[in-house]
């Protein structure tokens, strides 16, 4: 009796494998690499490099130490900037997130309608410049019809852009009125992930809609809230462009927020030195923050089990 020998089936070699995925990997990574490494990494190490000379394009950058950083420790206008900009961030961040929570939060429990969606989204479409310029037409003191609806109610215009203690307010009411579709948006895919049998269970138990929303849905939301915070905070000291067209810091430097003293140190008056001193000591501040917030708020762990 004969017995016939099976061979078994012939497989392609693991470390091929390996190495095609790789090489394809390399293929997809390759252009965001690029990009950082051209227009992150190294603006991020020339500025460095930067912040201890003294340069103004016109001449070889000079090697003066730490002058800049001494001379910024020294500059009033820099701590009157860091100051105006931690108060922006205050009154957007804080105006910003609590509206965008209400509105995510409306969006999840009573409609997920996607046209309203769309209307919570459409200010985030349009470019900062596009929105302060119309911004400062609806409320320019004289002619703007902002004015002229308070006017028109009996009570005096008021200079929202051109007095010291309105244009700050303004400034962070208009980026919070422009940014807060978006937030609100990546809050409402946060609430997706809440599993709505909680909510159900919670109504069996006779809970209010107050109450579940302190017990599932904070707790549950925390590590998205988080991510939201330190993105949002890292873009509001960056404002730049809403200053640019509506106050160009003033009155009085009341709106100069650091990103434009930066800008002014450097493309008003070159000094390139010390401008991107500054700019080193806002990624320090940033990267603190970051940590902080990121420790604080437990941003890498979920209740959810």
């Amino acid at each position: 009796m004969t017995i016939a020998s099976s061979s078994p089936p012939t497989r392609r070699p693991r470390a091929r494998e390996d190495s095609g995925d790789g090489r394809l990997a390399a293929v997809f990574i390759a252009p965001a690499l690029l990009g950082f490494l051209v227009f992150l990494l190294w603006p991020t190490l020339r500025g460095i490099y930067l912040s201890f000379t003294r340069y103004n394009l016109l001449t070889p950058a000079k090697w003066v130490g730490l002058d800049n950083y001494d001379r910024m420790v020294h500059d009033p206008i820099f701590w009157s900037s860091l100051k105006v900009t931690v108060e922006y961030v205050l009154i957007n961040i804080g105006i910003q997130t609590v509206t965008a929570l209400a509105i995510a939060v409306l969006l999840q429990r009573l409609t997920q309608s996607a046209l309203l969606r769309g209307i919570v989204l459409t200010p985030y479409l349009m470019s900062n410049v596009v929105a302060g310029i119309v911004w400062l037409w609806i409320l320019d003191t004289q002619l703007g019809i902002g004015n002229e609806i308070i006017g028109g109610l009996g009570f005096e215009h008021i200079p929202f852009l051109a007095d010291k203690t309105w244009a700050i307010p303004t400034i962070a009411l208009i980026n919070v009125w422009r940014h807060v579709g978006y937030t609100a948006l990546l809050l409402f895919a946060g609430l997706q992930a809440i599993p709505g049998d909680m909510y159900e269970a919670a109504k069996v138990d006779g809970a209010s809609e107050w109450r579940m929303f302190w017990r599932i849905t904070m707790p549950l939301l925390r590590p998205v809230l988080a991510v939201v915070l330190i993105m949002t905070v890292i873009g509001s000291f960056q404002v730049f462009d809403t200053v640019a067209v509506t106050t160009a810091g003033g009155p009085a430097n009341a709106t100069n927020v650091l990103q434009y003293y930066i800008y002014g140190s450097a493309f008003g008056r070159f000094q390139f030195g010390y401008a991107s001193a500054m700019s080193v000591a806002l990624l320090i501040v940033l990267s603190a923050i970051t940590f902080l917030q990121y420790r604080l708020t437990r941003a890498g762990q979920t209740d959810l089990g």
